[in-house]
């Protein structure tokens, strides 16, 4: 009995000497790792009693920074601290909202608020923990409100309109672009239902001079228009599965399209949580639809108008965690008349940090076309062709760009100087 006594007070003397050697960092080594576009300048400026790296695997607590547009046209933050070195087993994750009527200088002194409060556990463990001042008094005097929680009715029952317009103009001696749009918009988003009427339309006219070559000068007006109304609802069934519908009218001269409407309603399924969106999602979606087309030229199949049923199936992997993030999607549509009318399309965007100071980022997208049934049967012009006045054949379409950086040498990304910036 003794000797196990003995044993017990060894043990547990030797696990408490062994704990009290951890050996905590100076200052606090920080990589902010922001998907949404952080001001780093103003981060650096306003907390500058730790070391901002550029080398992740170097820093001491990574920040992983992302955002979803939320139902009132704002975005909700999410800010995952992952605990590196002596810090591994600290981990942390903090959410906001940010109002959508917010300026950016509002949002980004939201976003540092909750980056200091996120830090805080971390730096309190370092010798800069003096310089921290942590302030829990409010300047208002406590009421009722204030102390208890109260539920907050909306007015506008969560819709949200927007109306918008836009316009552009160039020109030199040759050429003129003139361009306009806009938008109306009203939505309703909650947890349980998302419902939306969206209208928009805009005019797009250009004009070239240039000789014939023998000497004429020719003129060619190009124009094209297009106006979409869509109304949707989709609604939530649980943590995993959604309903949904959505039904539209639209004209797209660059498409032959003198009038379209469309109805198509389908599931989804997400093998992860909805409310996991933020750092990793796998949705996979059965949709139906049915048109009715009325096309400005005859096309190639000798058609005025027609109505077309089909049905399309989509996958989509988004991921975004510390080593980078991923999103993978991929979409099937073909005509149930006949099969040989698809489409296959399929995306990937890619951005991964191999080591401290190697990434490596790609895009690609590209699709299989078989299915452009509203195609004009008189062949299109060349400067119809040149300007993109009508929309062309095409067996496929496809787009690319990638890159490798390396990075070495200093890793410290302390200092600010934001002279001919």
């Amino acid at each position: 009995m003794r000797k196990l006594v003995l044993f017990f007070l060894f043990f547990f003397f030797g696990f408490t000497k062994a704990g009290s050697q951890i050996k905590y960092p100076d200052r606090l080594k920080v990589f902010i790792d922001c998907q949404s576009g952080c001001d780093m300048t103003f981060i650096r400026s306003e907390i500058n009693i730790v070391d901002f790296l550029l080398d992740r695997l170097a820093a001491d607590v990574h920040v992983l920074i992302n955002d979803q547009n939320t139902g009132g046209g704002g975005d909700e933050y999410q800010l995952i601290f992952f605990g590196q070195n002596v810090f591994k087993d600290m981990r942390d994750t903090l959410r906001f909202i940010n109002e959508p009527n917010n300026t950016d200088f509002e949002e980004r002194a939201l976003l540092l608020k909750y980056l200091k409060l996120g830090l805080t556990p971390y730096i309190a463990r370092t010798k800069t923990a003096d310089l921290v001042d942590i302030k829990m008094k409010s300047d208002k005097p406590p009421d009722a409100a204030s102390r208890h929680e109260t539920k907050v009715k909306d007015p506008w029952n969560y819709w949200v309109f927007r109306v918008e317009t836009f316009g552009s103009l160039s020109m030199d001696a040759v050429y003129n672009e003139s361009s306009f749009s806009g938008g109306l918009s009203a939505n309703r988003i909650t947890e349980d239902i998302k419902i939306g009427i969206e209208m928009n339309g805009g005019k797009n006219k250009s004009q070239f001079e240039y000789d014939d070559g023998n000497g004429n000068i020719e003129k060619f007006v190009n124009k094209n228009n297009n106006y979409n109304l869509t109304q949707y609802l989709v609604k939530s069934l649980g943590d995993h599965w959604s309903w949904g519908y959505e039904i539209g009218a639209s004209r797209n001269t660059f498409s032959n399209n003198k009038f379209r409407s469309i109805f198509r309603t389908g599931i989804e399924y997400n093998i992860f949580p909805y409310k996991l969106v933020n750092t990793k999602s796998l949705t996979v979606s059965y949709i139906v639809d049915a048109r009715r087309n009325q096309y400005i030229d005859t096309t190639l199949y000798d058609r005025t108008k027609e109505t077309l049923y089909g049905h399309s199936l989509k996958a989509k992997l988004s991921v975004n965690q510390k080593w980078g993030n991923i999103e993978i999607g991929t979409e099937y549509h073909n005509y149930f008349h006949n099969w040989k009318f698809l489409n296959l399309q399929a995306d990937i965007e890619l951005e991964i940090r191999i080591t401290g100071g190697l990434s490596f980022s790609v895009y690609s997208s590209g699709s299989i076309v078989r299915d452009q049934l509203f195609l004009p049967k008189e062949g299109a012009t060349p400067q119809e062709v040149l300007t993109r006045r009508r929309q062309l054949a095409s067996g496929y379409n496809f787009f690319t760009h990638f890159g490798i950086s390396y990075r070495f040498g200093s890793r410290l990304n302390n200092f600010v100087n934001p002279r001919f910036d």
